[in-house]
């Protein structure tokens, strides 16, 4: 599909955003809109298939994540977000990269719920900041499954209160690899399955 080719290679040399010019963000959302227009699943909140497994991001105009790589002597790794569809939740990751031995990881767990065809209501549960090292974290995989046999970490580990602490997400172009989604604070998110 030309939209969709046009799109990667648009985000390509931008590093998730962090380098994008006026210019480059106007033509990745140009080419994000085209994507919409001709998104082949059009429910995408019921393509669970689709939408279960682990993100990468490639492209997003949100400052919250962006931020991240401004602090001192931090570099930001890799980004994910982890779906699982069966116990309605959500994992976002960030990898921090600095001096040697202190890699950071930031992270927050999430439940969603469908309330449309193609949005989420997100609450966020629990945020867990730390050390890699320390967390023993090695893949956002063996991390989420120590989430969810309820280890607690050292670092920052603190429950969220989930009424104050909510937004939501919409889902407006997913396939077998390639997933798109605006949220609710004009954010645009570009993903692709891992």
């Amino acid at each position: 599909m030309m939209g969709k080719a046009a799109l990667i290679d648009a985000i390509a040399l931008t590093n998730r955003g962090l380098l994008a010019t006026q210019a480059q963000k106007q033509a990745i959302l140009a080419a994000i809109a085209n994507l919409e227009d001709f998104n082949s699943t059009p429910r995408p909140v019921e393509a669970s298939n689709l939408l279960d497994g682990n993100w990468r991001l490639l492209y997003t105009t949100s400052k919250a994540l962006l931020n991240l790589d401004r602090l001192p002597l931090c570099k930001l790794g890799q980004i994910y977000q982890c779906i699982r569809v069966e116990t309605t939740s959500v994992y976002n990751i960030a990898e921090i990269y600095g001096l040697p031995y202190l890699e950071g990881l930031v992270s927050v767990a999430a439940k969603f719920e469908p309330v449309s065809d193609r949005r989420v209501q997100v609450k966020f549960e629990r945020s867990i900041i730390g050390l890699q090292r320390l967390i023993e974290y090695n893949s956002p995989v063996t991390f989420i499954q120590q989430i969810e046999a309820g280890r607690k970490f050292p670092g920052i580990d603190v429950a969220i209160n989930s009424d104050k602490q909510q937004g939501w997400l919409d889902i407006t172009y997913i396939d077998n690899d390639l997933r798109i989604g605006r949220g609710n604070e004009g954010s645009v998110f570009v993903l692709t399955k891992t």
